[in-house]
């Protein structure tokens, strides 16, 4: 069985390596459509070794389509979501806006499969933020085996988390650098180039960031209310790949030993963790690549039960792209097939 498959934002980076997994997990598809704003209407993207014009997702009618994939922005998730929801379409949403409603489940396959189920109250399914996709694929499985009280993440994200404008001006402001010209911030609040800002998304009134409180309520959406979850999110001057330095404190005794052993036994990790031989993972060797790395695996003695990891993963696949296509794979499997 193929599906009709629209992406929604097939211009922008995570648009088009939604095409790229799509055609290289062989996701069956009879028809793909590529949208856009209206400014980018034939404009070329690929798929495959297929060139798809782009059309405009203003007026498009998503009657027949079995996924749309979107990846455009809150706003245009808010106004076409529901959109192509209500002409049948299943909605696999990649932005913020739909992540803490209530009767849209937040879906990690690794994670939390049996939740999908859920898409048909309203025929959409929410993607997590980048940052917390492949925090979340660390923690389940630990948390299964020790229960987990508490978690201290901070965050080292990527230009490619803001879009291509912003690996656009990191590399600008670099190369400005080099001839003396000014850094001058635009998409950042603050110069990137050889630089690190502890401010992604707004400030809210508790003086935490909007990126930091994603983190906390959709890592309890996903595995556990339970969990206490504190985070500093940063961007740091890399294009693509985020790191994350955890501390876990679980309820139960667990060894940095009895981490290795479960993490590399948990579908969508490696563990690459062996120090003496500078055997860790940085985020220029995770692009490209689907899996989330841990790394630097270590007792923490300064709290009962508690471990230290380093995480990285490649953002605009697993958190983004990849994540999104894992979904519609796992609904196309188990819901579209009971339904046909």
């Amino acid at each position: 069985m193929g599906y009709r498959v629209a992406v929604v934002g097939a211009t922008g980076s995570v648009g088009r390596e939604m095409m790229n997994i799509l055609h290289e997990r062989q996701f069956p598809v009879t028809e793909v459509i590529a949208l856009a704003s209206k400014r980018s209407v034939g404009r070329e993207v690929s798929f495959g070794d297929k060139n798809l014009k782009v059309q405009a997702l203003d007026g498009f009618n998503f009657t027949g389509m079995d996924f749309a994939l979107f990846s455009a922005g809150g706003s245009v998730s808010a106004k076409y979501g529901p959109i192509a929801a209500a002409q049948g379409c299943i909605v696999i949403d990649n932005s913020s806006h739909f992540r803490m409603d209530p009767d849209v489940p937040l879906i990690v396959p690794e994670v939390n499969p049996q939740d999908a189920a859920g898409y048909v109250k309203k025929n959409i399914i929410a993607n997590p933020n980048c940052s917390t996709a492949q925090l979340v694929v660390t923690l389940k499985p630990l948390h299964d085996i020790a229960k987990i009280k508490r978690v201290v993440v901070s965050t080292y994200q990527s230009t490619s988390g803001a879009g291509n404008a912003a690996m656009d001006e990191l590399f600008s402001q670099t190369k400005g650098i080099f001839v003396n010209d000014e850094p001058t911030p635009s998409k950042f609040p603050k110069q990137i180039a050889f630089n690190v800002i502890p401010h992604i998304d707004d400030f809210m009134d508790d003086r935490y960031t909007k990126e930091e409180w994603k983190m906390v309520v959709e890592t309890k959406k996903i595995v556990d209310p339970a969990i206490k979850l504190t985070a500093t999110c940063v961007r740091v001057p890399t294009f693509v790949g985020h790191a994350e330095s955890v501390n876990i404190e679980f309820e139960n005794e667990l060894s940095a030993d009895d981490v290795r052993r479960i993490l590399r036994e948990a579908p969508g990790i490696l563990v690459v963790d062996n120090p003496e031989e500078n055997g860790y993972v940085t985020p220029v060797e995770c692009v490209g690549d689907y899996a989330t790395f841990v790394s630097r695996i270590r007792d923490d003695p300064t709290i009962e039960n508690g471990i230290n990891l380093w995480c990285v993963s490649d953002n605009l696949r697993k958190g983004a792209a990849l994540n999104t296509v894992q979904i519609a794979e796992l609904v196309g499997r188990e819901y579209l097939k009971k339904a046909a």
